[in-house]
């Protein structure tokens, strides 16, 4: 299980399994004893003493909230056909659905279905909206630290001087430039020196390609390589379909295999192949 992948709107749903559970031990009802009366056996009941209303509102809720976070770290889990993430956010609507109509057929609503309808309200907001929503989607823990020790290259590969992770200029060059070749976008060349690719002194080199085309190596040239993303990106699936096979995390390394215009062709550690469709700010190993 990768918890790098969990999102925001993962963090949302986890909350409202905590606040189910903590409204399960109170009262389902305000009623309070007449003057007069003798109530002294009389306690009211909360979610463990009636099952229907414990199944389906608040022990569902955090199996829903399960199914979510558990799909989310393990993509492609599939229950009957349906993704796990699929399942959990159709059982969040059911568990809305029974819950407002729970209070609402309530004269006296304690504070225990009040609080279970917030529950499943912040439930189903999480489960459903994480897709729709680009500020449910961004990583719940963020980013890796910018020290070059946080992820070491693997195979014995040699890791970067200090000042050279994520985030810092010149960290990297221009995806598939190499050596020697011209400066990563934006830099300018050193006083006195030629840029690459142009000839000195006004005098044409026999063998050099046009202006323009001297920072991309032929297609045939590709190498495979390691790489790592500075934030969590999809993998699809290399045929085209639109749903994501994989999700790859930072701090872990995959290797590249092969290169289809601007996107990757990336293996993971578990052996699947995908396409990374955004690979701008990758490190490569």
């Amino acid at each position: 299980m990768n918890m790098r992948s969990l999102t925001r709107g993962d963090g949302v749903v986890i909350g409202a399994a905590v606040v189910l559970f903590i409204a399960s031990f109170l009262r389902l009802s305000s009623y309070t004893c007449p003057a007069g009366l003798n109530c002294s056996s009389y306690s009211a009941p909360n979610a463990w003493d009636a099952l229907s209303l414990l199944m389906s509102i608040f022990l569902g809720g955090i199996i829903a909230a399960a199914l979510v976070v558990v799909g989310r770290t393990m993509p492609n889990r599939k229950v009957v056909g349906f993704e796990l993430g699929q399942l959990g956010a159709a059982f969040s609507v059911f568990v809305l659905w029974t819950a407002f109509w729970t209070l609402i057929d309530s004269s006296n609503p304690g504070a225990g279905l009040i609080l279970s309808l917030l529950g499943a309200a912040l439930l189903a907001f999480g489960a459903v909206g994480t897709p729709l929503i680009p500020a449910l989607r961004a990583p719940l823990m963020g980013a890796p630290s910018p020290n070059p020790q946080a992820v070491q290259p693997p195979y014995g590969g040699q890791p970067q001087a200090a000042g050279q992770g994520y985030g810092y200029p010149g960290a990297q060059q221009a995806y598939g430039a190499q050596q020697g070749q011209q400066p990563t976008y934006g830099a300018q060349p050193q006083a006195g020196q030629p840029q690459a690719g142009q000839p000195q002194a006004g005098q044409a080199q026999a063998g050099q390609p046009p202006a323009g085309q001297a920072g991309g190596a032929p297609a045939g040239d590709f190498a495979p390589f390691w790489f790592a993303v500075p934030v969590a990106r999809p993998l699809y699936g290399e045929d085209g379909s639109p749903s994501p096979i994989a999700e790859l995390t930072p701090g872990t390394w995959y290797l590249a295999v092969e290169q289809r215009g601007s996107a990757l062709v990336a293996q993971t550690q578990d052996g699947r192949r995908g396409v990374l469709q955004d690979t701008t700010g990758i490190q490569r190993g």
